[in-house]
């Protein structure tokens, strides 16, 4: 089915409807009792626009904050919802479906403890200049292996993977001690 065109009062119309959608309204000002299809653009406010183009706009209730403080506490947010993203992708925490309000408890305590680890070791290895990813360092580390072998009922070997340069590094990195067969 082929609709009717439309007349030049619908075209301003849906115009001026798509202008006020789009937020454009102070920028292009539709004439809606011009005859034909009129707009003009405001090059003041186009011009005001244009000096906030790529700029972030921060408002706030809480008069005591100093502009920095502002501007702290958002990032800040912006922090608590890439850990929201780290739980989900990085850490991979699925969804769990609990009943009991304790587990429910212990599964969130997990949780958290997960991202508390997580922005632990991002941190101390952005300190120490490492550019590993907490789960890199992780992955690396992943691959040493404690051995102990029963030989016979009395005599047992205890042993360890060889620990490589980069996963040196990443103990010093993240202020751990490397592993010793003392610890066996």
């Amino acid at each position: 089915m082929e609709g009717r065109k439309l007349s030049d009062a619908g075209a301003k119309a849906r115009l001026h409807h798509e202008v006020i959608e789009a937020r454009l309204g102070r920028i292009i000002e539709v004439d809606l009792k011009h005859e034909q299809l009129s707009w003009k653009i405001n090059d003041t406010h186009l011009a005001q626009a244009r000096l906030m183009d790529g700029k972030l706009l921060l408002v706030t209730k809480v008069a005591d904050l100093r502009p920095t403080e502002v501007v702290q506490r958002y990032k800040s947010l912006a922090d608590i919802e890439r850990g929201f993203h780290v739980l989900k992708s990085k850490i991979e925490i699925a969804p769990v479906f609990h009943r009991l309000p304790d587990r429910v408890r212990a599964h969130a305590l997990i949780c958290f403890i997960a991202l508390v680890l997580h922005r632990v070791m991002r941190m101390r290895l952005r300190a120490a200049g490492s550019k590993a990813s907490p789960e890199r360092a992780l992955e690396l580390l992943r691959q040493l292996r404690r051995h102990r072998v029963h030989l016979t009922d009395d005599q047992t070997v205890v042993g360890l993977s060889t620990i490589s340069s980069v996963q040196a590094e990443l103990f010093t990195s993240l202020k751990l001690p490397r592993p010793s067969t003392k610890d066996l």
